[in-house]
């Protein structure tokens, strides 16, 4: 196991909470269309496309090694925990 330098660190994280703020925006922007009574391709639409991107991104970062995943989820859990605080779930 290799070991990342502090600045790659905060780079991982720092990726993961964007990851995870493009997502959560995608979920609430579908959430809202879902209560609007949009229709339902739009929605499909924009949870293939939060999927998708989540996965092609994880991806190519799991290649990249274990460590970097683990930050990077870390950065899209820490975020999932701003989001909630944004909309005031929790």
């Amino acid at each position: 196991m290799s070991v990342i330098n502090p600045i790659e660190a905060v780079i991982w994280l720092a990726l993961g909470m964007l990851l995870g703020a493009h997502y959560f925006f995608l979920l609430h922007r579908a959430v809202s269309l879902l209560a609007s009574h949009a229709t339902a391709i739009r929605i499909v639409l924009l949870s293939l496309i939060r999927f998708g991107v989540a996965l092609t991104v994880f991806w190519i970062i799991a290649l990249q090694g274990a460590l970097p995943l683990l930050l990077a989820l870390l950065g899209f859990v820490v975020a999932r925990h701003l989001a909630q605080r944004l909309i005031g779930v929790v």
